[in-house]
């Protein structure tokens, strides 16, 4: 009953209908379960979709899932265990299933909530920056599109862009998608992302933005290399830039480094810089 739009850029059409739209909300169930999100044994694509029609155990959303074990002790009828397919070993397992996975580490939650355009890699890239739960939502929270510090921070996360950072503040700003991302973190006890720090890293702590043409590294190798001795990547450059490492054709960003005052090296002096570790 939703429109069906297509985007700009977009090869399909989609429903607009969100959460109110059910064949939506089954599909984003199975995303939260599956394997490289909340990875539930025992709760995968056939049970979804048999909880979310049971009138008795429904789960429409993500947080139903860890109310589950307590709605079925309270169930004045039909238990899971009594159930076609279903036995009090399998039941029991399932519900202890639900039980580990209420602790989760923040990279896998954010994947799990199934915002579009947020993928796995780009949910590492954030919880490595955020670390926290806390840091991350009072972020979104604050964030607003196109303007402000916050959405200047998370555009400059080398990774993420303006369209990605869009559709995640979006749907931290949307009343019913917020409601329900709140009621789920509820049930949750989300684990930290610790950055590992080399021991006497010249670079732990310090902002780097790499910009022009790497010769004797990739720009995906470049960015491991400066994560794993504790620092942050930067896609833009600003005034909590530490460094700027500037290769053949850097361009606007080592501008924009010599007026704010940002350090500079090239290439090989970053090399040295990062072979002290």
């Amino acid at each position: 009953g939703s429109a069906a739009i297509r985007e700009e850029g977009d090869a399909v059409r989609r429903c607009t209908g969100g959460l109110i739209c059910p064949a939506q909300a089954v599909e984003r169930l199975k995303h939260f379960v599956s394997r490289n999100a909340f990875d539930i044994e025992g709760l995968g694509a056939k049970q979804v979709e048999a909880f979310f029609n049971d009138p008795e155990l429904s789960v429409r959303t993500p947080a139903d899932i860890f109310t589950l074990a307590e709605r079925d002790a309270a169930s004045p009828l039909k238990k899971l265990k009594n159930r076609d397919g279903w036995g009090e070993t399998s039941a029991r397992k399932l519900f202890a299933a639900i039980e580990q996975r209420r602790t989760i580490s923040l990279n896998r939650l954010i994947f799990a909530l199934g915002i579009r355009h947020v993928g796995e890699t780009s949910a590492n890239l954030l919880a490595t920056h955020y670390a926290t739960w806390p840091a991350f939502e009072a972020a979104m929270t604050a964030a607003e599109v196109g303007a402000g510090a916050e959405w200047a921070e998370l555009t400059g996360i080398d990774g993420i862009g303006a369209v990605l950072a869009t559709s995640l503040i979006t749907a931290f700003h949307q009343d019913a998608e917020r409601a329900e991302i709140d009621r789920l973190v509820a049930h949750l006890d989300v684990q930290p992302v610790v950055r590992r720090v080399a021991a006497d890293s010249p670079v732990a702590g310090k902002t780097l933005v790499f910009t022009g043409t790497l010769e004797k590294m990739t720009r995906a190798e470049a960015k491991a290399r400066a994560e794993a001795l504790g620092a942050k990547v930067s896609g833009s450059v600003s005034a909590k830039t530490d460094l700027v490492i500037a290769g053949p054709g850097a361009g606007s960003k080592a501008k924009q480094a010599e007026a704010l005052g940002v350090r500079i090296i090239d290439e090989d002096e970053w090399l040295d810089l990062a072979g002290r570790a």
